[in-house]
C-alpha cells in the first residue's frame, strides 16, 4: 500500500477505516434484504469503496460530486441522512425522489451531489457546466464526475473531456475500471493499454492509479484537485475489481475464478486493515470486529425505520403537478412598458431579445457553435462577444449533447444558459440530454432548470434533408419541457426574452425562412409576455385553420383567396406546442364547426396528430365535418427547390380546404 503523504494519527486512521466499513456493511445488509425480496435490485460496490471514500474525504465539502451506481461511499462519507437514503433505496415515500426513481438516481444540492441517470456518461458534461460556473465565479471549487470503464465508449464521455480541455475547466473525471462493462471484459471494450492515456488526446492530464489502495487514491485526488484549480482538468483511471455482478441478478459466471483469486488479497478494506496493524493503530485483528459492531449501530436504527416507512401513495393530481411546468414569468403591467416602436425583421427581434436580456442579467450565458466572433450562422449573436465578452458568449466544439449537458450544470449553479443549436436537425445528437436528463429533472429531484435551447428549423430554402427538418414533435411527449414556436417579429423577440427568465427548460424553434423575409413595427424594448396562449390571427365563421410558425403565412394566403368568395376562415396560431392552449382551440372549433390542421412536418406523428386526437376528445360534438390534416409529405425533405415545393404542406393546402368545405 502506498503510504499517506503525511503522517496521520491513530484517530484519523480509524476514522478513515470507519468510513470504508460503513458502505461495505450497509451493502452486506442490502444483499441480505435483496434475498428476502425487501429491495428489488442492487448494484454492488463491494471491493471499490476506497475510490468513493478517498474522493469524498479528499475534495472540499463544497465541491460537487457526480456519482454512479457503485458510489455508496460518496453518500455515506458526505453524511447524507441515512433514513432518507434507505427510503430511497427501498422506494419509500420519505425518499429523496418520493419513490419516483430508483437507488442512486437522485441528487442532493445541499450536499453538493448531482444524481445519475441510467444512460452512462450523461452527467459528465453536466460536471463541465458546474465546473464552468465555478470558474466564472472564481470560487476555487472543482466538480468530480464518476463513470465506469463501459461508459468511456459513450459519446458524452468524449464530448465532456474535450470540452473540459478546451475550456480548461476545474473538473476531475474518475473512471472506476473494474474490468467489466456488465459482462463485457475490457479487452473487448477498448484497444489502448490504459484508459487514462486518452487524456493526452484532449489536452488534459491523465493519472493511472490503484483504486484499491486508499492512500494511492487519496494522493491522486489531492494532486488532481490542485491541477484542476490551476486550469488543467484531470482524468483518473482507478483500477479496481467488482466482487459481485453488475447487479445481483446478472451473476458473475462470466468472470474466471482466477481473477477472484488474484483480486481477493487486494480488497481495499483488507489492505487498510493490514496497514492499521503494521502501523500499530490497532492491537490485533479482534479490534476490527469491535469497530464493525459500532459501525453497524450507525445505520441499523435508520434502516429498520426505513423498512417500516410508508410506501408512496398514488395521487394522480399530485403526480401530474410534479411533472408539470412551473409558472412562467408574469407579463409586465402595460403602464410601465417602454412603448417606442421600430421596424424589425424576425432575426432582429431574436438578436434584440438576447442583447436586452444579457444587459439586464449577468447570469445569462450563450453557448453554441460559431456564435462568438462569427456571430452564428444566422448572425443572431453578431457583435455579442465584443459587448459581453468570451466568458458569456462561448463557442463550443461540435458537441450538441455536451453543450446541453453543460447547460444543465450551469443551471444547477444558478446560471441561465442559452444553447444555440446550429440547425434543429442536429437536436437528434442531443436527444438523450434533453429527454432523459433535462425534461425529467424536476419531476425526479432537481429544483429548477432554467435552460433555453434555440433551434432554427424548417424548409423552403433548398437546404436539403439534414438542414430543413421540423423536429418539434419529437419532444412534445416529454413533460417538463416548454416548446415554443413564434411566427411574428413581436413573438420572436418577446417569447424568446420571456424564455430567458422562465424557470423551465424551453425549446424555441425559429423558422429559418422567416429570419429575413418578414418585417413589422414592434416595440423597441422586449417584454415579458404570456407564452402559453394561442392567438387568433384572423377571425372567421366558416372554417378554422389551426397552425403555427410558417404555417400562419400559408394560412393567411389561403384565407385571402377564400375571402374573395365570402368564406371566412379563422386562423389560430398555436405559438406553444407544450403546453397546448386547449381553450382557444376548442372555442374556435365550436365557433366554425370545421377544422383543418396545418403543419410543416409530415402527418405521421407530427404535432397535429396530438391536436387531432385532442379535438376528437374535447370538441367532437361541435364538428360538422371530419378533422382534416394538411401536412408535408412523409418523405425526407428534398434538396431541389422544385421537389421541395411539392413536398411542403402548402402545396396541397387549397385542395384540402376544398375537401373540407365540400363535406
Amino acid at each position: 500500500m502506498i503510504a499517506p503523504q503525511k503522517k496521520i494519527s491513530r484517530e484519523t486512521a480509524l476514522s478513515i477505516y470507519r468510513h470504508l466499513q460503513l458502505p461495505r456493511l450497509i451493502e452486506r445488509r442490502m444483499l441480505s434484504l435483496l434475498r428476502q425480496n425487501k429491495i428489488s435490485k442492487w448494484f454492488s460496490g463491494i471491493g471499490q469503496e476506497a475510490i468513493s471514500v478517498a474522493t469524498a474525504l479528499s475534495v472540499d465539502k463544497d465541491d460537487y460530486i457526480l456519482p454512479m451506481h457503485r458510489n455508496l461511499g460518496v453518500f455515506t462519507t458526505r453524511s447524507v441522512p441515512l433514513y432518507s437514503l434507505f427510503c430511497q433505496l427501498f422506494g419509500r415515500a420519505d425518499s429523496f425522489t418520493g419513490g419516483r426513481d430508483r437507488s442512486f438516481h437522485f441528487g442532493i444540492p445541499d450536499y453538493k451531489i448531482f444524481g445519475m441517470i441510467s444512460h452512462l456518461a450523461a452527467t459528465m458534461p453536466v460536471a463541465d457546466g458546474i465546473a464552468l460556473a465555478y470558474k466564472l465565479r472564481k470560487s476555487r471549487q472543482v466538480a468530480v464526475s464518476f463513470c465506469g470503464d463501459g461508459a468511456t465508449s459513450e459519446g458524452d464521455f468524449h464530448e465532456a473531456l474535450n470540452l473540459a480541455g478546451v475550456w480548461k475547466l476545474p473538473v476531475i473525471f474518475i473512471i472506476e475500471n473494474n474490468g467489466y462493462g456488465l459482462s463485457t471484459p475490457v479487452r473487448e471494450q477498448y484497444a489502448c493499454e490504459h484508459l487514462a492515456d486518452r487524456a493526452r488526446g484532449y489536452g488534459i492530464h491523465g493519472i493511472y492509479v490503484d483504486g484499491n489502495d486508499f492512500f494511492a487514491m487519496q494522493n491522486a485526488i489531492e494532486s488532481a484537485r490542485k491541477m484542476a484549480l490551476e486550469g488543467m482538468p484531470v482524468l483518473i483511471e482507478a483500477k479496481t475489481f467488482r466482487m459481485r455482478g453488475h447487479e445481483e441478478a446478472s451473476g458473475t459466471f462470466y468472470v474466471p475464478v482466477s481473477e477472484y483469486k488474484e483480486w481477493l488479497p487486494k480488497d481495499p478494506i483488507h489492505r487498510f486493515e493490514e496497514w492499521l496493524l503494521h502501523e500499530g493503530h490497532v492491537p490485533d485483528e479482534s479490534e476490527f470486529n469491535v469497530i464493525a459492531v459500532d459501525v453497524k449501530k450507525i445505520f441499523e436504527k435508520d434502516l429498520k425505520k426505513a423498512l417500516k416507512a410508508d410506501l408512496p401513495k398514488f395521487d394522480e393530481v399530485k403526480e401530474i403537478q410534479r411533472a408539470s411546468l412551473k409558472p412562467s414569468p408574469k407579463p409586465v403591467p402595460e403602464g410601465i412598458r417602454h412603448m417606442k416602436s421600430v421596424e424589425k425583421r424576425f432575426v432582429d427581434g431574436i438578436h434584440d431579445a438576447h442583447k436586452q436580456a444579457f444587459e439586464e442579467d449577468e447570469k445569462l450565458i450563450l453557448m453554441g457553435q460559431d456564435i462568438a466572433e462569427y456571430g452564428g450562422v444566422f448572425k443572431v449573436s453578431e457583435g455579442f462577444v465584443q459587448k459581453f465578452g468570451k466568458d458569456r458568449i462561448r463557442n463550443t466544439p461540435i458537441i450538441e449533447s455536451g453543450a446541453i449537458g453543460a447547460a444543465i450544470g450551469l443551471a444547477v449553479e444558478g446560471y441561465k444558459p442559452v444553447v444555440e443549436i446550429q440547425f434543429a436537425d442536429f437536436l437528434s445528437c442531443a436527444f438523450n440530454q434533453i429527454v432523459n436528463n433535462l425534461s425529467m429533472a424536476c419531476y425526479r429531484w432537481v429544483p429548477e432548470m432554467n435552460v433555453t435551447i434555440r433551434a432554427p428549423h424548417g424548409g423552403g430554402v433548398g437546404a436539403g434533408p439534414f438542414h430543413s427538418q421540423c423536429p418539434e414533435s419529437w419532444f412534445m411527449k416529454f413533460p417538463g419541457l416548454r416548446i415554443l414556436i413564434p411566427s411574428t417579429v413581436e413573438d420572436a423577440q418577446n417569447m424568446l426574452y420571456t424564455s430567458f427568465f422562465d424557470p423551465n427548460p424551453v425549446l424555441i424553434f425559429e423558422h429559418k425562412k422567416l429570419y429575413r423575409s418578414i418585417r413589422a413595427e414592434v416595440e423597441e424594448h422586449c417584454k415579458i409576455i404570456d407564452i402559453e396562449s394561442a392567438r387568433v390571427v384572423k377571425p372567421g365563421v366558416d372554417l378554422t385553420i389551426i397552425t403555427y410558425g410558417m404555417g400562419v403565412y400559408w394560412a393567411l394566403e389561403a384565407a385571402e383567396i377564400y375571402g374573395r368568395q365570402n368564406i371566412g376562415i379563422e386562423i389560430v396560431d398555436l405559438r406553444s406546442l407544450a403546453p397546448l392552449d386547449w381553450s382557444t382551440i376548442t372555442e374556435s372549433v365550436q365557433k366554425t364547426g370545421r377544422v383543418l390542421l396545418l403543419e410543416e412536418p409530415s402527418e405521421v406523428l407530427g404535432p397535429m396528430s396530438e391536436i387531432s386526437a385532442g379535438i376528437s376528445e374535447r370538441a367532437f360534438h361541435y364538428l360538422d365535418a371530419p378533422i382534416i390534416r394538411c401536412s408535408s409529405l412523409h418523405t425526407p425533405v428534398p434538396f431541389s427547390k422544385e421537389l421541395e415545393k411539392g413536398y411542403l404542406a402548402n402545396y396541397r393546402l387549397i385542395n384540402k380546404l376544398d375537401e373540407l368545405l365540400k363535406y
